[in-house]
């Protein structure tokens, strides 16, 4: 039984990505098809395909990789808020990845978003995870 399902969607996309796969197949909930929208447009992963299969429905993902190297795009997936430990932040305090190269994706009460554009809409939340 899982019970921070955030981290396994994580570690399933982080898996998938080292051993080479093309698509992975994940359990649907709406904060994980929130959060693969974002990595879309972020254009970290290639294509998503939301299925409404049985109860729950799945989330299929394709994978982005570099053309030359065979590199994934996706270089690290971190998770900070826990079930154990919540991190929160204000829209003045919330976090930079890498300088602004990565992305930090954000709960707020305004919707699943980056923290470029919760601190544009000055909102604060729970950082979710940190993506480069």
């Amino acid at each position: 039984m899982v019970t921070d399902t955030i981290a396994d969607y994580l570690t399933r996309i982080r898996n998938a990505s080292r051993a080479g796969h093309r698509v992975v197949e994940i359990p649907a909930s709406n904060l994980k098809k929130e959060i693969t929208k974002i990595l879309f447009d972020q254009g970290y992963i290639l294509s998503y395909k939301f299925e409404e299969n049985k109860v729950q429905g799945s989330i299929k993902i394709a994978l982005k990789y570099d053309k030359f190297t065979k590199e994934a795009v996706i270089k690290k997936l971190q998770r900070v808020s826990k079930p154990g430990l919540r991190k929160y932040a204000a829209s003045e305090d919330l976090p930079r990845v890498l300088n602004g190269l990565g992305v930090a994706i954000v709960s707020t009460s305004h919707g699943v978003m980056t923290s470029k554009q919760a601190k544009a809409e000055n909102v604060g939340g729970e950082v979710l995870c940190y993506v480069y």
